[in-house]
């Protein structure tokens, strides 16, 4: 029987980022109007998170780097066929239709979040925004925000599918995938995006 050889991907600091991501998000989902500060501090956390992420993508490690995983559409789209036709190669970080997803989550986020001050500063006159935005414009910030609101949802449920998909793909159980920093080099013939 071979040894498996195991690798970092995931560090710490970038799992941390994902599971307090999945928190403010769903935490600021759900309180909306009903809990206006925990709405609003669910919010800052997430901006806060999406600034680390940033920074991360240049100074994390191999796998967290943009410049590892980042590829163009037409490369993730290519991937997604090849997994539905059974012939994907295997990436140790993420593959094409995981990095597509991360910038589309990040970006409708980042949106998200924006919208979001832009509201409470049209609405309550507080936030980062309030000396910039005034009260015409409310509903409009308010409807934007709903919208990448709801967007990222869609994304965090795609996202999800995806996973289990993938895993479902390697034979990895999914859970495990997301509570650890390390993947089998032995899994099957690995690709490198970028």
């Amino acid at each position: 029987m071979k040894s498996q050889e195991l690798i970092q991907v995931w560090d710490l600091p970038l799992r941390i980022f994902h599971w307090l991501l999945v928190a403010g998000f769903f935490v600021a989902y759900l309180t909306e109007d009903e809990l206006l500060t925990v709405h609003v501090w669910a919010g800052y956390l997430v901006f806060g998170l999406l600034l680390f992420r940033l920074v991360w993508g240049f100074i994390g490690n191999n796998y967290a780097r943009f410049s590892n995983f980042l590829c163009s559409p037409v490369k993730s789209v290519v991937y997604v066929k090849d997994v539905v036709a059974l012939k994907a190669k295997r990436y140790l970080g993420h593959n094409p239709a995981g990095a597509a997803m991360i910038m589309l989550l990040l970006v409708s986020l980042l949106i998200t979040s924006i919208t979001g001050f832009a509201v409470y500063g049209a609405d309550q006159s507080a936030g980062p925004l309030a000396k910039i935005v005034g009260p015409n414009y409310e509903e409009l910030w308010e409807e934007v925000h709903e919208f990448f609101a709801n967007l990222t949802l869609l994304l965090v449920f795609l996202h999800i599918v995806g996973v289990i998909v993938e895993a479902s793909f390697t034979a990895k159980i999914w859970q495990k995938q997301c509570g650890t920093d390390t993947k089998n080099l032995q899994t099957s013939k690995l690709g490198r995006l970028g």
